[in-house]
């Protein structure tokens, strides 16, 4: 049986840290960046830990 592939394009979203945790970037930071505030788009440039709830699932498609 062939091996099991891993999801490429959670493989670009996706990054896990050395203790496991998955690590993602902040969404709406592409475009119509006018309108909003300079501190919300600075906390944006940050990334974040994924959602506990999302976190299996996330892993199961990265390890596959």
């Amino acid at each position: 049986m062939p091996k099991m592939k891993s999801n490429r394009s959670a493989k670009k979203r996706f990054h896990l840290t050395a203790n496991g945790k998955v690590r993602r970037n902040h969404a709406f930071v592409r475009h119509l960046l006018t309108h909003k505030t300079r501190e919300r788009k600075r906390r944006l440039r940050h990334s974040t830990m994924v959602s506990s709830v999302d976190v299996k699932r996330i892993k199961r498609m990265l390890l596959a």
